[in-house]
């Protein structure tokens, strides 16, 4: 009975491979993409992240306080961090379940994506960098997180629940489009092209990658990243796969709005599902020369490579578990990995294996590996401007950290319950495609 619950868990890997040998659906690149008209081209074609260098800040950030904004998943609020004082200096309401906080593409505003309880509720509240505080909230439906396209025309916010981007006027939020992606469960991060012609979307509760025309707004490729098998992430001899969730645009289990403190009442409606049973992609960050899409995958507990031109699944590397965010360092030479230390979204217990690992962009290899002192749960932010400290949300255990890039050394600030996309401003470059400071 062994050896054959064995060969059937070997089976289902295989189809599943073969699966993914069959997931793309994309025209030829030459007929279907052209350059984004209008957008600020890549100062030095080898490394689009040249102009986000150390220190190397755009005129419009001038007088923008220096601190760390975080979200609190949980306790509805946003926490500030002085990063020279290494404390809280101040903490703020921001309405039901803050999940990001994003840099306009103009540098002049950070906005907070309420993603809300219901799909139809949510808001974006924005943040004035110069005074480290919050202005009146626009409702928005859904925003989970938040991007721009690279011509700055249009503020694209990512409504998980509703399988749906939805353009918008960058500054009033007023819609333009909406462009349904109901293949795309759980739709969640993205990056863009180095011409800026066309966006790829991770889908987490799907396993799968899409790839976006922004000249037409439509979807040119869906691309089903094959299984890659850790010790960790293997299923039990005999086990079938579990039934993928359906996204969670289903009705998710809420919290009330008042009493009760436990964990199936506190569950996370944008994140209540746990998707596909052989993948759960989520950040994704293109190489500095554009030719590549770094994709972390949580039950993977590794980085897919993928070609974004061919949309091409193209390698794998491994590096810890429940790897999550992805950050560039400032000199272009790294990617700063963040590995939750759990495949679950269920909030599980505090201390888990979290780390950070280091990934060289030339000879696409891990040269470091951190480990959080004591257990954690990295989870997203990004690196100060000069490049010495990634900061990264402990999204599981209420934390912030402080991580010295030279060497990995971890220092922890307390914040609210369940932090998340944490951003830190300013930083360098000439604008924002969004998230927590995808600087180009």
């Amino acid at each position: 009975m062994p050896a054959k619950s064995t060969e059937f868990r070997r089976g289902l890997y295989a189809a599943a491979a073969f699966v993914a040998a069959l997931g793309v659906v994309a025209a030829p690149l030459s007929d279907t993409i052209e350059p984004l008209p209008g957008m600020i081209p890549a100062a030095t074609p080898t490394n689009l992240y040249s102009e986000a260098g150390a220190n190397h800040s755009s005129p419009a950030v001038a007088g923008a306080l220096p601190r760390v904004y975080v979200p609190n998943v949980r306790s509805n609020e946003v926490y500030v961090i002085d990063p020279a004082k290494m404390a809280v200096v101040d903490r703020f309401p921001i309405g039901r379940m803050p999940q990001h906080i994003v840099p306009s593409w103009d540098l002049q505003t950070l906005w907070v994506t309420d993603n809300g309880w219901r799909r139809s509720e949510g808001s974006l509240v924005p943040i004035d960098p110069k005074t480290a505080k919050p202005g009146p909230p626009i409702h928005v439906e859904d925003p989970y997180n938040l991007y721009f396209a690279p011509d700055g025309r249009s503020a694209i916010v990512v409504a998980e629940r509703l399988r749906r981007l939805d353009f918008r006027d960058p500054h009033t939020l007023a819609l333009q489009q909406s462009v349904p992606i109901p293949e795309c469960a759980g739709i969640n991060h993205a990056d863009f092209s180095i011409d800026g012609s066309y966006a790829i979307f991770t889908c987490e509760f799907s396993g799968t990658l899409i790839k976006l025309d922004l000249k037409s707004r439509q979807v040119i490729g869906r691309l089903n990243l094959a299984p890659e098998v850790s010790v960790q992430n293997t299923p039990p001899v005999g086990a079938a796969p579990e039934p993928p969730f359906e996204g969670s645009s289903a009705a998710p289990p809420l919290r009330p709005d008042v009493g009760g403190d436990s964990d199936d009442k506190l569950v996370d409606p944008a994140s209540a599902f746990c998707g596909s049973s052989w993948g759960m992609p989520q950040d994704i960050r293109v190489s500095p020369d554009g030719k590549l899409f770094y994709v972390a995958d949580m039950l993977a507990d590794g980085v897919f490579l993928v070609d974004g031109d061919a949309f091409k699944q193209v390698g794998f590397i491994p590096t810890g578990i429940g790897t999550h965010g992805l950050y560039p360092s400032r000199d272009g030479t790294k990617l700063y990995v963040s590995n939750r230390g759990s495949h679950t979204v269920r909030r599980p217990k505090p201390h888990g294996p979290g780390s950070v690992s280091v990934i060289d962009f030339a000879t696409k290899e891990v040269v470091a590996n951190w480990p959080i002192p004591g257990g954690g749960s990295p989870d997203m932010g990004n690196v100060s401007a000069d490049g010495n400290v990634l900061w990264l949300s402990g999204r599981y255990d209420d934390v912030v950290y402080a991580i010295d890039t030279s060497n990995g050394t971890v220092t922890a600030i307390p914040v609210g319950e369940e932090p998340h996309g944490l951003t830190v401003w300013p930083q360098p470059g000439r604008y924002s495609l969004g998230h927590t400071g995808n600087m180009r």
